[in-house]
C-alpha cells in the first residue's frame, strides 16, 4: 500500500496542539513526529500548512433510519453526510422498522452498513418490556451496548415495567444507554396542551410538556437504579441545568460507571428560537431555556458531562410541517456539529482541545473502541483536516441529508472540514467523495464485560 504524509499540521491530540507531521501506511498511523521525511517514492505528501489536525469524530447517538425508513435517510447517505462533517465513526440507535430488537436484526444493520456506509459503524440492541433473554446474548466485544427508552420517543420503544428494568440493569455488564423522560409527566402536561389547543399546540410549548420535571424525574431513576444494581450507566441527550447536578466530575472518564452526553442543538439553540424555527428544532427531550442551555455548556466545561453527541434524526420537510401532535421529533446534523462548536470556539466559549476530548477521546474510552479516537501510532488512521478560518453559510445546496434541511440553515461558519481519513483512506476532500472503500465494524476491549 501506498504511504500518506500531512506535514506541516497543527496537531491537536490529548489535551495538547502541537505542530507537526503524520504518517500513514495503509490502515493505520506509523509515525508521529516534529517533521518526517518521506522515505518511498509513492508516498502521498499533503501539505496541511496552517490546517488543524485532529482525530475522526465519534459520535456515539444517531438515527441513520435503516431499514424501514428510508424515505428520510439511508446509512449511506446519512454516512456521507457525516464524514463531511469529520465524523469517521457512529453509533447507530435501535428504533427503525423493524427495530433492532433481536440479535438477527441487529446483525442485517450491520450487514447493510457494511456494504454501504462511508464511515466506522456499531450498532445498539434495543431493550424491550419482554426482550431480556435475547438481551443477554448480545456480544460486547463488537456490539457498541444496550438502548434503553425510558420516555417514549420515535418508535415507541418505552421500557416502563420498573422490575424489568432492574433486571437489566442487574443482568448485563454491558453499558446501558438511556433515553431519560418520565412518560406520566409527558402524559399530564400534553394532556393539558390538548384541551386548549387541539392538535395545533404551539411548538413553543414543547419543553412545558417535555419539561424539566420530566426529565429529571427520571433520570434521577436511572442513575439510582444504576447505583443500586451497580450497572454501567451512560445517559443521552441532557437538555437542563438542573439534571447536570446528578452527574461527577470526579477521576478520569474510564473509570467512572455513570457518564453523560449533550447534543449539540441543545447547546446552539434555546427556547426564543422557537418562533423562526417551529418544528424544526423539535427534539425530544426538548431545547428548552437560556438558562439550560449556559447550564449544559458550564457542565460540559467541568467535565459533568462527558461527550458531545448529534442525535442526528432527520425527517422529511412535509412531516416536520406538520402540526404539532404529528410532526415527529428530530433532526439532521453530523454534516454540521463540527463547524457549530468550532463556531462557538471562535466565540472562545470552548477551547478546541475541550472539543476533541469530549467528541473523539471521550467516546473512544466510554465504549471502549479498539484503536479510534486519538492520533497515536499503531491507532487506525481516521483524520480530520480543518481550515480554521474559512466562512461559508448553510444552504440547501450544500446540504447533504438526504431529507434535504437543517436547522442551521442561514448560519455562517467560520470553519471548514477540507479533508477526512477513514482507516487511513481519504474519503472526502475539499467537497469530493471517494466511494473506493467503506467503513469498518467497531470493535470493542471489553474482555470482563461478559454478561
Amino acid at each position: 500500500m501506498s504511504l500518506v504524509l500531512i506535514k506541516n499540521a497543527r496537531i491537536v491530540n490529548e489535551g495538547k496542539i502541537f505542530d507537526g507531521d503524520v504518517l500513514i501506511d495503509g490502515e493505520f498511523i506509523v509515525d508521529i513526529d516534529t517533521s518526517i521525511s518521506s522515505k518511498s517514492a509513492d508516498t502521498t505528501v499533503i501539505d496541511a500548512e496552517g490546517k488543524y489536525l485532529i482525530p475522526g469524530l465519534i459520535d456515539d447517538q444517531v438515527h441513520f433510519r435503516e431499514p424501514g425508513l428510508t424515505h428520510k435517510a439511508t446509512i449511506e447517505s446519512e454516512s456521507k453526510a457525516a464524514i463531511a462533517g469529520g465524523i469517521t465513526s457512529f453509533i447507530e440507535m435501535p428504533n427503525t422498522v423493524p427495530q433492532a430488537t433481536t440479535q438477527e436484526l441487529l446483525e442485517q444493520k450491520f450487514e447493510i452498513a457494511s456494504k454501504t456506509s462511508y464511515a466506522n459503524y456499531s450498532f445498539m440492541f434495543g431493550g424491550t418490556n419482554d426482550n431480556l433473554e435475547e438481551l443477554l446474548k448480545t456480544n460486547p466485544a463488537n456490539v457498541a451496548g444496550i438502548k434503553l427508552f425510558l420516555g417514549s420517543s420515535t418508535g415507541n420503544m418505552l421500557v416502563n415495567d420498573e422490575k424489568v428494568l432492574e433486571k437489566i440493569f442487574s443482568s448485563t455488564k454491558m453499558l446501558i444507554a438511556v433515553h431519560c423522560e418520565d412518560e406520566a409527566t409527558i402524559k399530564t402536561n400534553l394532556d393539558t396542551c390538548l384541551k386548549e389547543y387541539g392538535d395545533d399546540i404551539p411548538v413553543k410549548f414543547h419543553p412545558k410538556i417535555r419539561s424539566e420535571e420530566a426529565c429529571y424525574i427520571s433520570s434521577s431513576k436511572a442513575i439510582k437504579l444504576a447505583k443500586k444494581t451497580g450497572a454501567r450507566l451512560h445517559v443521552f441527550h441532557l437538555s437542563t441545568a438542573k439534571e447536570t447536578e446528578l452527574f461527577s466530575h470526579k477521576g478520569p472518564v474510564e473509570k467512572k460507571q455513570i457518564t453523560a452526553e449533550v447534543c449539540v442543538h441543545h447547546l446552539w439553540f434555546d427556547e426564543s428560537d422557537y418562533e423562526s424555527k417551529g418544528n424544526f428544532i423539535k427534539w425530544n427531550p426538548a431545547i428548552k431555556t437560556a438558562h439550560d442551555k449556559e447550564g449544559l455548556l458550564k457542565a460540559l466545561l467541568e467535565d459533568r458531562i462527558d461527550v458531545i453527541a448529534t442525535d442526528h434524526a432527520p425527517h422529511t420537510i412535509e412531516e416536520k410541517e406538520q402540526v404539532y401532535t404529528k410532526a415527529p421529533s428530530g433532526g439532521p446534523m453530523v454534516q454540521h456539529a463540527l463547524p457549530a462548536m468550532l463556531k462557538m470556539f471562535k466565540q472562545e466559549k470552548i477551547s478546541i482541545e475541550k472539543i476533541i476530548e469530549k467528541m473523539c477521546h471521550n467516546p473512544a474510552k466510554i465504549f471502549k473502541i479498539e484503536k479510534r479516537g486519538f492520533i497515536k501510532k499503531g491507532y487506525y488512521a481516521d483524520l480530520v483536516l480543518i481550515d480554521i478560518s474559512s466562512p461559508w453559510t448553510v444552504t440547501k445546496d450544500n446540504i447533504l441529508y438526504k431529507c434535504g434541511w437543517s436547522p442551521f440553515e442561514g448560519t455562517t461558519f467560520y470553519s471548514k472540514i477540507t479533508h477526512t481519513f477513514v482507516n487511513g483512506h481519504l474519503v472526502y476532500k475539499n467537497g469530493k467523495f471517494n466511494d473506493s472503500h467503506k467503513g469498518k465494524r467497531l470493535l470493542f476491549n471489553r474482555s470482563n464485560e461478559k454478561n
